[in-house]
């Protein structure tokens, strides 16, 4: 228990088989006689489709099959569908245009799919893809957020008029405009939250089969939970969930994009039920950059309004957010009920209002990529903090401290309408303040003018607000040999969720460590689930695996009695093992396990022995939150930035696996810094994407991440039985305001969008050194 229990460092017992090579991913899975899809795409953002010719592609060597729309039309295949309904401000819907698994009529971002070609091996679909012949219009292209609602901007759907998907506002409007004409000082602030691309270590892939005489099909596939493929892909063929059988083994990461349904699980779908044959298609990482749903990509005008005592008042944000060229599954949630609900942060404000428009434009489309909304509304938040010290002449930390809901005011609710639990936000602040040295920062900014750099300090608060599905699902099942199984609703992508859920069941019922195993990813065997997503596996599935335990132990005091020949209420179950109160007569779980299994009649909602399912009810999401400390170097000559130093106290409730806990902060604090300083994807005015390949989207490596301090302040969340709060994108929130208010710490301006690349700061010393 000491050693695998709660709040222990124990390693991930799934990187083993990681780093030897014996992980198992969909590309490594292959059925008998599988054929090869590949995708013919459009090399224009925007066009009309005048003709399709696949007649040559057809009788090309190997080729299989040629698909078009036409043959999804004929078929009867849905569209692809957006499943956030959403009003505009003034009551009416949203846009909602139709999207098919491969284009019609019109395509509408380099990438776009127009044909898939099946053959005998990827080489030969490949071929035959170069065979099939298309006709163009071009058309211009509007692929900028910032002017494509403007008047003479070309149109991509007539469902959305001047490429406008939705008007939509939260809060209340008139008291914040009260708010701010009485208010002594407002700061106003304009500022873009970059799109990045994902880049996950694995790319997409599909595998498909069709069974034709059940008419059930196979789906292997990488997504964060396979419940969200299987609903949707039920309604896109209009058959029943249960026809669908989908798989999710190993994931090289996530971040978001893989919750998504994708043309390319649809199509290789359909080709396995014409061809009778499996089909599969992986993505390249040219493909991943085309098609990919991309992140971010915001542009955001918002006001502060403060007291004479510079106590914050009121928050008033316009954005506008961009969602490519068609409604990925979620988008329309990320900036507008995901994004803004954390708004206000840890502060307390009277009111807030936010106003959001979405966007259409010639790209790829753009959904949840890891915090979901969040790290853009932190980083307004903080931006607009740091801008509101200089100018008003107070010092950044102390501002922030005095506006931080005290810990006595909890249950605290929001200007947004949340419920917070808990937090001790000015503790977690001094916290990393002192770790970071942040009064020392004055010595290390003169020596550092030595040595020809400019040294900046900035700090950021973010609050986290985790989301994802209501319910949670668990399974634990006692197998001979004494073998424990848990079965799961979410889906690792490279989180450890594995050994997380080992601690709890060891913890919990005592089985040995090494008898335990997590199964996940299987529609079949794991019938409901939630997924992964919004940082909230470890309070969902661990509560429903602690019901589930719980359900075992009764179960087992029952066994238990029968076996030491003793009443049911003097049984007592701790450490493993169930025992007569008073003695030392026991039985191990699994003796009684193995006893249960020999016993009959077994009521009929529950499985035989002590296997035992459970679900858990969501009653409330948690409130993740910390504080990250950032030191800025830049090379005056070069205008190269480095993050030299860093420092985040994070409040993720109880901590059940503290070395998971502090990888998941490091590496979103990686992914922040990215996007802070490096990251950005280019179109140009035609639409065509200048960053499609890690020789041009610039990627952090190894050499640009400082060693990242996390100190792991815990305040117990009180709305679920652990105590946990969501972990997984709490370090990509706080990193990339922290990181770029220490940028402009050091360069001395009121404001630097991100990324922050050398030739962008090159250019403001420049301006400045003439200036001066």
């Amino acid at each position: 228990m000491s050693k695998f229990g709660l709040s222990q460092p124990v390693r991930r017992v799934e990187d083993k088989r990681f780093i030897t090579g014996q992980g198992r991913y969909t590309d490594d899975i292959s059925l008998p006689g599988q054929a090869f899809g590949y995708f013919l795409r459009s090399p224009h953002a925007h066009a009309r489709i005048l003709g399709i010719d696949t007649s040559e592609a057809r009788q090309a060597p190997g080729v299989l099959a040629v698909y078009t729309v036409a043959d999804l039309r004929d078929a009867k295949i849905g569209d692809l569908p957006c499943t956030i309904p959403l009003k505009n401000r003034d009551g009416s819907k949203r846009a909602d245009p139709p999207r098919p698994a491969l284009a019609e009529g019109f395509v509408r971002h380099v990438g776009d799919p127009i044909a898939f070609v099946v053959a005998e091996t990827l080489a030969q679909a490949r071929d035959g893809a170069e065979l099939v012949a298309v006709e163009y219009d071009p058309l211009p292209a509007a692929p900028d957020m910032a002017t494509a609602m403007q008047p003479g901007q070309p149109q991509i759907w007539p469902e959305a008029p001047n490429n406008r998907v939705f008007d939509w506002e939260v809060g209340k409007k008139d008291k914040v405009d009260e708010l701010f004409s009485a208010a002594a000082h407002t700061v106003k602030l304009r500022l873009t939250n970059n799109r990045i691309v994902v880049a996950s270590m694995e790319a997409r892939a599909a595998l498909a089969a069709h069974d034709a005489d059940s008419n059930r099909f196979t789906l292997y596939t990488p997504t964060q939970g396979v419940w969200v493929q299987k609903n949707l892909l039920s309604k896109i063929f209009s058959v029943e969930p249960a026809q669908f059988s989908v798989h999710t083994t190993d994931v090289g990461g996530g971040f978001g994009m893989k919750i998504f349904i994708y043309p390319e699980q649809v199509m290789t779908l359909f080709a396995a039920r014409e061809l009778k044959r499996p089909v599969k298609w992986t993505s390249d990482r040219a493909e991943a950059f085309l098609t990919d749903t991309h992140g971010r990509a915001n542009l955001t005008e918002a006001e502060l309004a403060l007291d004479k005592d510079h106590n914050f008042l009121a928050l008033r944000v316009h954005n506008i957010a961009d969602m490519g060229a068609y409604l990925s599954t979620y988008a329309p949630m990320i900036p507008t009920m995901a994004g803004t609900k954390v708004l206000s942060s840890v502060y307390r404000f009277q009111a807030v209002h936010a106003r959001v428009e979405g966007v259409f434009t010639n790209t790829v489309p753009v959904d949840a990529y890891r915090g979901a909304g969040r790290p853009e509304s932190n980083y307004i938040m903080e931006r607009l903090i740091d801008v509101a010290a200089v100018e008003l002449g107070v010092e950044r930390s102390e501002l922030r401290r005095k506006n931080y809901i005290p810990p006595s005011a909890f249950p605290w609710t929001s200007a947004m309408g949340l419920t917070y639990d808990s937090g001790e936000f000015e503790n977690t602040s001094a916290t990393a303040l002192k770790a970071f040295d942040w009064a020392g920062a004055e010595a290390r900014r003169k020596e550092a003018a030595k040595r020809g750099k400019r040294l900046g300090v900035g700090m950021a608060y973010y609050l986290e607000a985790t989301g994802g599905a209501p319910t949670e699902r668990a399974e634990i099942l006692f197998h001979e040999g004494g073998d424990v199984e848990v079965l799961v609703g979410t889906q690792s992508t490279g989180q450890g969720h594995e050994t997380a859920y080992m601690q709890l069941i060891h913890n919990k019922l005592g089985v040995p460590f090494e008898k335990i195993r997590v199964t996940q990813g299987d529609s079949d065997r794991i019938p409901t689930g939630g997924g992964t997503g919004g940082a909230r596996s470890l309070y969902s599935e661990g509560g429903a695996i602690l019901a589930a335990s719980d359900k075992v132990i009764e179960k087992g005091k029952d066994i238990a009695a029968d076996m030491l020949e003793a009443a049911v209420a003097d049984i007592e179950f701790n450490d493993g093992q169930f025992r007569i109160a008073g003695t030392d007569r026991g039985a191990s779980i699994l003796e009684v396990a193995a006893t249960a299994r020999l016993r009959s009649g077994a009521a009929a909602d529950q499985p035989a022995g002590l296997d035992t399912a459970a679900d858990f009810q969501v009653q409330a999401i948690t409130f993740p939150n910390g504080c990250h400390v950032a030191e800025v170097e830049v090379d005056e000559a070069t205008g190269i930035a480095t993050v030299t130093r860093y420092v985040v106290a994070d409040d993720m409730g109880k901590v059940i696996n503290p070395m998971i806990v502090e990888g998941q902060i490091q590496g979103g604090v990686a992914q922040g810094i990215g996007q802070a300083l490096y990251e950005r994807v280019v179109y140009d005015a035609d639409g065509q994407l200048l960053t499609g390949s890690f020789t041009d989207y610039c990627m952090p490596r190894a050499d640009d991440m400082p060693d990242i301090q996390v100190i792991l302040c815990e305040v117990p969340c009180k709305t679920n039985p652990l105590g946990v709060k969501g972990a997984g994108e709490a370090g990509a929130v706080g990193a990339p305001p922290a990181v770029m208010n220490a940028l402009a710490d050091a360069l001395n301006v009121r404001h630097v969008d991100m990324p922050a690349t050398p030739e962008r700061i090159w250019e403001i010393l420049q301006h400045r050194q003439a200036a001066e």
